[in-house]
Order: C-alpha cells, then structure tokens, then sequence
C-alpha cells in the first residue's frame, strides 16, 4: 500500500523520522536502531536528506533502501532543492527507484555554507513539479509550518505557498516541529478553508536532553508554551527527571492531537529507539 493510501484506510496514521549517519561506519548501529524501531509498527519511516558518496556519510538512498527491502516498512524520502540541479536530483530520484522506493519529501532545504543556492529550483514547489514531471508514478510530499515559515510574512501568506505545492502535486504534508497543538488546529483550520485538501501528519519532537533545548528548539523557530518552559525549568539540572518529563509531555501531545482527528503523527525521533518505544506505548492504545 502506497504511503497516501494508508490515510484513507487508517483515522490516524503513525510514522518516524530518522537522519542517515554521518559516517559509513555507524551504518550498522542505523541498521540496528531501525529494526528497533520497526517493531512499533510504523506505518512508514521517513529519512532526512543525506548526500553521502564524497561526502563520508550514509546516503538516503542507502537508508531508504535499508528500511523498505530490510524491514519492508514503507521509506519516505527527503530530496532538498539546495545543492541541487535537475541532473543531481534526477539522478538521486533513479537510485530510489531502482531500490523501489517511490515516496519523496520534497523540501527546500536549509541554507548553509555548503550547500549554494539551486540553478533550477527556487522553491520546494519547483522541485515538486519536476519530480511529478520526471516520474509521474511517484508520490510527492511536502512540508507545512503550523507557525508559518520563518521567511513568509505572516501565516495566512505561508498557507496560500501550500496551495501551490498542491497544485504542483503534492499529495500528503508533514508539519515542522511544534509544542503548541493550538498552533497546529489554527493552522489546520486556514489550510482547510484555502483549498489544501490533503492529509497532513502532526509533527512531534520529544525534548529529551537539554542540549535539545539549546539546539534544536532554538533552530526550529517553534514557539513554547508556559507548561513547556515550566517543564524545562524544573527539571533541566536532573538529566533523568527531564527525560521522563519530556515523554510524558510528548504523549501528552500527541493523545490530544489523535483524540483531535489528526490524519497522521509523526515522530521526529532523532534515532533513538528508546524514546520512540517510550512514546509509542503512551499512544498505541488510541493507533
């Protein structure tokens, strides 16, 4: 079953994010993490954008490969528009085909210092379009920003780029990280009432460490709510009691997203099967 077509068969569909390794050595530590995390029962894994070959690291092809023909769980590929031209991504596109991994996310990308600005394509739209264009049996996914990206002027601007995703091709959106569901039903709420008809996953980091909390949650640009920084107070100089208090509001999270019809979750797992385990339990019960 296609990715797309498990939201008309499920009301609520769950999956897992995970990033290739940075280097070829740690692939069998990924491999083991991944058959890990596939006794939850994802209904796919989706995998970061890793170029590897010259770069030392794993590429997503490999993972993706590794997570479909291993452990047959439906891969989701990212496929960023920065560094890239149309003959690099038409290439990456053949090697997820000839793995027989037809699911792409299609981003733009960050920019960062070795990553120069695309000849072909501006905007995730762009990228989408020639994806569809190239291999029109594939399946194209975006991304969507419950606060609005933090380059659109305000939300309402940011939903009305997502009508063009959907025009490109898009079929299914996955949510940046939040820690505010309000956030995600506003936003749900305008996207429902511009036109995006499709089925969008909620997406959901659990904050574990503290170096999370100076890392990834500054990057990510989400907003944090008073019972978050409560949270973060109490409990940021008990590394133990952080780790417990951050499942426990992850699950929190994510019942109240399930219980209030959300079309799928997805867990931004950061290759940590222990959590996942840990936040599957809290929310299997409502899968």
């Amino acid at each position: 079953m296609k990715i797309v077509e498990q939201f008309k068969a499920k009301r609520c569909v769950f999956s897992i994010e995970c990033f290739p390794p940075k280097q070829t050595t740690q692939m069998e530590k990924m491999r083991a993490t991944l058959h890990e995390m596939s006794h939850l029962k994802p209904d796919f894994i989706s995998v970061t954008f890793g170029a590897g070959g010259s770069a030392g690291g794993v590429s997503t092809v490999e993972v993706a490969d590794l997570i479909q023909n291993e452990l047959g769980i439906p891969a989701l590929a990212h496929l960023i528009c920065m560094g890239n031209d149309r003959a690099s991504a038409a290439k990456i596109l053949d090697q997820l085909e000839a793995v027989g991994v037809h699911d792409v996310l299609a981003l733009r990308g960050d920019r960062t210092p070795t990553r120069p600005e695309s000849p072909d394509f501006v905007h995730a739209c762009d990228l989408t379009a020639f994806i569809k264009n190239y291999k029109p049996d594939f399946s194209v996914h975006g991304a969507c920003y419950p606060e609005g990206h933090p380059e659109a002027e305000n939300l309402r601007q940011d939903v009305e780029n997502l009508c063009s995703k959907q025009a490109a091709g898009a079929e299914h959106l996955v949510t940046q990280l939040f820690f505010d569901n309000m956030h995600f039903y506003r936003f749900l709420n305008l996207a429902r009432r511009a036109g995006i008809t499709l089925p969008v996953s909620a997406g959901v980091m659990p904050i574990v460490k503290r170096s999370q909390i100076e890392r990834t949650v500054a990057l990510s640009s989400a907003s944090l709510p008073s019972e978050f920084t409560r949270m973060i107070s109490r409990w940021q100089d008990d590394p133990a009691a952080l780790y417990d208090a951050g499942i426990d509001y992850s699950i929190r999270q994510l019942r109240d997203l399930i219980e209030g019809g959300a079309d799928g979750v997805h867990l931004y797992a950061m290759n940590d099967a222990a959590v996942a385990e840990k936040v599957y339990e809290g929310i299997r019960d409502l899968l």
